[in-house]
């Protein structure tokens, strides 16, 4: 039987202020991409979804980012590789307090935003990242997209790497992901979301905004837990997903 790990980015709020729907989320997500506080996320809401994951044992990831509360993380930002490894160790470092304090630990580890986009091209900030891994575990998995640097660097280093899909955005022709500014580049169709994710799992392919079938393995899926009707996406992705002969399970 095929089976693929369900992952959403979670915790991305601060303060009073919340963004995704965590508890809901939680109850139908095997992962949890934890915002670590550098695009979003504070201590609160670290250790609130942190205990939330642990009880329904769901895995707890580190969700690293530039540091940029503002642009949500995604501004692209040149930072020298020694200060981004020690930036990202730190945000692992964050998480892993409350995630072993609810009696679980960081899962693995997968940048967040323009950081995720930068490090599919980018070889030097892909080593800094991977610098940061090791510098928080040396055996953490990184998560990433399927043929990007990040995931290069980190294997060839010696971590475990985990290819992901995208369940709501469009790809290129050449597999990464179509640059939000650009038309087309977010689904927002459930049933389009839907189908074209039990594709991916099933057959290890979708459809590019340009017609042409691109090949995309991955191990997880992901699904952004800001999309507006998220849980109930999610929900309804989990159960096609299933009847279809698909097992949802972690990767770890």
């Amino acid at each position: 039987m095929t089976s693929i790990d369900l992952n959403a980015d979670l915790g991305e709020g601060f303060g009073r202020w919340r963004l995704t729907d965590d508890e809901r989320l939680l109850s139908v997500v095997t992962s949890a991409n934890v915002a670590c506080g550098f695009h979003a996320g504070d201590a609160v809401t670290m250790r609130r979804v942190c205990e939330l994951a642990a009880e329904r044992g769901v895995r707890i990831g580190a969700q690293v980012s530039y540091r940029d509360l503002a642009g949500f993380g995604r501004r692209s930002m040149d930072v020298p590789p020694a200060e981004l490894a020690a930036e990202v160790a730190y945000q692992i470092g964050a998480l892993e307090v409350f995630a072993r304090a609810a009696g679980s630990r960081v899962a693995y580890v997968k940048p967040h935003g323009a950081l995720y986009n930068r490090v599919v091209h980018d070889v030097e900030q892909a080593e800094a990242v991977v610098d940061g891994v090791f510098l928080a575990g040396p055996e953490l998995p990184v998560l990433g997209l399927p043929g990007s640097r990040l995931l290069e660097v980190a294997g060839k280093a010696g971590l475990p790497v985990v290819a992901e899909a995208f369940a709501d955005r469009a790809y290129t022709d050449e597999g990464t992901l179509v640059p939000r500014h650009e038309e087309g580049a977010v689904i927002t169709d459930p049933e389009a979301v839907v189908a074209r994710s039990v594709e991916l799992a099933r057959s290890g392919s979708v459809r590019a905004l340009s017609g042409r079938r691109v090949e995309v393995r991955a191990r997880s899926l992901c699904l952004h837990g800001d999309t507006p009707g998220a849980v109930g996406l999610a929900r309804r992705l989990r159960e096609r997903l299933e009847a279809s002969g698909v097992r949802v399970e972690a990767f770890v």
